[in-house]
């Protein structure tokens, strides 16, 4: 028998017909085609069980994580039909990728994202993606807050999670600055926007909030998705300083289109904003 290869479960059967006596042999042949928990896969079998995955509509997670030395960090997926799943993550020198259990939709949450390990004006940088389109960021340690178990990573559009971590050097410390953005839709149609700045980024919603980016950046740039295809007019996102009424950027999402992550703009050093949505004046 060659290195790696396995009786066939049909061949083991026949050692323990009625009337036969299986050998020592045949009793080793039947243990070594048992898989236990302490088991190291062989590279054939590992290469078997990918190929199998590759023709599976089940969903993954792709990271990648660097520089953190011993941290490690967790998250759990959901699945509509399995146990929770907590896939780890430590340093790795590529990008990893682990399967999850179950089939979609899939949601995810951080489990225990640890803050040590960081000295001076170090902080954590998270970085992930629920669909193609965007990636939503975060910094934490130090004097910023951690990310929390239970923070909802979201619902996967797609099925992948793309996600990494690193540790970066500012040279000076970080500060939590808050935006107020009160948003007013006045057409018959969904729209959402989101908001993003440097290392910090929003899901998109279609609620009032309040922004928690970093003072190292004071910009907050602003995008905007809705679906006008059978719509006949197109739609003005207007941005406002709701302190004094002046109109900041607009963004322009057009009939007749599904307007995905649309660029409105982008603002500086503004704490109070206003977003109005509102068909154009034109019909096209």
């Amino acid at each position: 028998m060659e290195e790696n290869e396995l009786t066939t479960r049909e061949k083991l059967k026949t050692y323990f017909e009625t009337g036969k006596y299986p050998t020592q042999s045949q009793f080793a042949e039947f243990i070594d085609s048992l898989k236990f928990k302490e088991d190291v896969l062989t590279n054939k079998e590992v290469a078997i069980i990918a190929n199998s995955l590759a023709t599976i509509d089940n969903g993954y997670i792709s990271y990648f994580v660097s520089g953190i030395g011993d941290q490690k960090f967790s998250v759990v997926v959901n699945s509509k039909d399995e146990d929770d799943q907590i896939i780890t993550m430590g340093n790795t020198n590529s990008q990893q990728k682990r399967y999850f259990f179950g089939n979609a939709p899939y949601t995810i949450k951080g489990k225990d994202f640890p803050t040590e390990g960081l000295v001076g004006t170090e902080y954590y940088s998270l970085s992930y993606q629920t669909n193609y389109r965007y990636s939503i960021s975060r910094l934490f340690g130090n004097n910023l807050p951690t990310i929390p178990d239970g923070f909802e990573f979201g619902m996967l559009e797609g099925d992948w999670l793309n996600l990494s971590i690193s540790k970066l050097n500012f040279e000076q410390q970080l500060n939590i600055i808050n935006t107020k953005i009160k948003f007013v839709n006045k057409t018959g149609v969904t729209i959402k926007y989101r908001v993003q700045s440097a290392l910090w980024g929003d899901i998109s919603r279609s609620e009032d909030t309040v922004t928690n980016h970093y003072d190292m950046s004071d910009d907050l740039s602003f995008f905007f998705n809705s679906d006008l295809r059978g719509v006949n007019q197109s739609i003005e996102c207007k941005v406002f300083d709701e302190d004094n009424g002046s109109l900041l950027i607009t963004g322009n999402l057009n009939a007749g289109e599904n307007n995905e992550n649309v660029w409105g703009g982008q603002i500086v050093g503004v704490r109070n904003v206003r977003i109005e949505c509102n068909y154009s004046e034109n019909v096209d």
